[in-house]
């Protein structure tokens, strides 16, 4: 995503690990920063993309935070996948330094990033929805303005979790179908003619699972984190959310077996030991 905005604006970068800001800086000819506040000094937008609203919170925070370096009326777009009150907290806190915030997290992955093809779900008032879409094309294609603060947030968090629910359904079925010997390699194509079919079916089961690659692209905590959220949100709107709470008990039993860097992937990898059959063909 970044690389996409270096090659249309003067970009200045930062990230937690310094050395990786450096080498990004002299492979995309922009500049790093040593702090968050160094950073976005005198940028009029600023675009955050960390694991949850809480950590962008506290990049926010200190002597060297990116709250002290922004200067008014800078538009701050925050791609994280964060939660709908984390968005609403954030927008208050930056809308108390004179800046605008809206949420606008992506999905596509790490492909789309690379195409600048990602689906954008924006969350913002409408002058600054118009004001962050020139920036937000450059990595992405489709982009909705969804509502108000949070609603981005709310969107990319249910989105997250029907994913979710179609990797542990189709581990599920897949494992028992490969356990009963059926060719799980047909069985795959008369899903994806039928009902079933889904973007775990078409594009992630056969490039990811049944060839055994397991790719590093997303981590399994991440969404784990992604689904708590939506179970949230469910709650919040007075719904209990029976199913969803499920999937997210099977995603912690999950992240607390396969660890914090396994892929979202490999979730499917503990229902094949359950079923003493491996999905592949």
């Amino acid at each position: 995503m970044a690389a996409h905005v270096a090659r249309a604006f003067d970009l200045c970068v930062w990230n937690r690990t310094v050395a990786r800001a450096q080498d990004f800086a002299r492979e995309h000819g922009c500049r790093s920063a040593p702090t968050p506040r160094a950073a976005v000094d005198g940028a009029e937008v600023v675009i955050a993309c960390l694991p949850t609203s809480e950590e962008v919170l506290a990049l926010l925070e200190g002597h060297d935070g990116a709250a002290a370096g922004l200067q008014s009326g800078a538009l701050f777009l925050d791609c994280t996948s964060g939660s709908p009150e984390g968005a609403r907290r954030l927008a208050a806190r930056l809308g108390s330094e004179g800046a605008v915030y809206a949420d606008c997290p992506v999905s596509g992955g790490t492909n789309g990033a690379s195409a600048g093809t990602l689906t954008v779900m924006v969350g913002a008032e409408p002058a600054a929805f118009e004001r962050a879409q020139p920036v937000l094309s450059l990595f992405g294609k489709r982009i909705e303005h969804l509502g108000p603060v949070g609603t981005g947030s709310a969107l990319k968090a249910v989105n997250n979790a029907l994913l979710a629910a179609n990797i542990l359904t189709f581990g599920e079925g897949f494992a028992a179908l490969a356990r009963a010997g059926l060719p799980v390699r047909r069985a795959l194509d008369v899903i994806n003619v039928s009902s079933g079919r889904s973007f775990v079916t078409e594009v992630l089961a056969p490039e990811r699972i049944l060839t055994g690659a397991f790719p590093q692209t997303f981590r399994l905590a991440l969404l784990e984190k992604d689904v708590g959220i939506a179970v949230e949100f469910l709650a919040a709107e007075g719904l209990e959310a029976p199913v969803l709470r499920q999937v997210r008990e099977v995603m912690l039993k999950a992240r607390a077996l396969l660890g914090e860097e396994a892929d979202y992937l490999e979730a499917v990898r503990l229902q094949e030991r359950e079923a003493g059959a491996e999905i592949r063909g």
